[in-house]
């Protein structure tokens, strides 16, 4: 796995910051997992799904990320916290879904969250039911899109813990996909590219 590697292109300078100070400790984040999913469109294209999340008082307010979410009890490992959370915000019956391989973890400093993705991939084209309580819109990416090294820039934003940041990112959609799912898709490129 390429982990850390990977994701060290994509990090962002303020998290590099805390990441080499040691002021945080893993061993005590709270645990999540999220589905990076593969399908094939309608017209055969390969296609990855991400959802905007709806504005809230919170870290993670408006961002672009992967379904998913945090453990809970009934949850009886990572996958199925994977699976239950993409049911539960975008239709995806869990059954459809063929899970490849565990992508390797992400420490989310703001959140104190530790998050397992994970790659999955469904034979069919299928039609999403967003849960418009969570979601704002599902985006649909092209794989090819995705490899496209046009798409990697850089950009400032303002988010809920600093102001005017340079954050490595991609541009996907219209969308600026950046921070932890911009660290888990660079994985998922590299591991991609090592197969091509």
């Amino acid at each position: 796995m390429p982990g850390e590697a990977s994701h060290y292109k994509m990090e962002p300078e303020v998290r590099k910051q805390l990441r080499e100070s040691k002021k945080y400790n893993v061993r005590q984040a709270k645990k999540a997992a999220v589905l990076a999913l593969f399908y094939p469109a309608p017209d055969h294209s390969t296609q990855l799904l991400f959802i905007l999340r709806k504005r809230y008082p919170g870290v993670h307010s408006n961002q672009v990320g992967f379904p998913g979410g945090k453990v809970e009890e009934e949850d009886s490992d990572l996958m199925e916290t994977a699976k239950r959370e993409t049911y539960e915000e975008v239709g995806v019956r869990p059954g459809s879904v063929e899970i490849v391989k565990s992508l390797s973890e992400v420490y989310i400093p703001p959140s104190n969250f530790l998050v397992q993705p994970f790659l999955g991939v469904m034979e069919r084209p299928t039609s999403f039911i967003m849960d418009t309580k969570e979601v704002e819109e599902i985006i649909e990416v092209a794989l090819t899109d995705l490899m496209n090294p046009d798409n990697l820039m850089m950009q400032q934003l303002t988010t809920s813990y600093a102001r005017k940041i340079e954050v490595p990112a991609f541009k996907l959609k219209g969308y600026t996909v950046w921070g932890a799912t911009a660290m888990m898709v660079s994985e998922i490129k590299d591991l991609i590219e090592k197969v091509l």
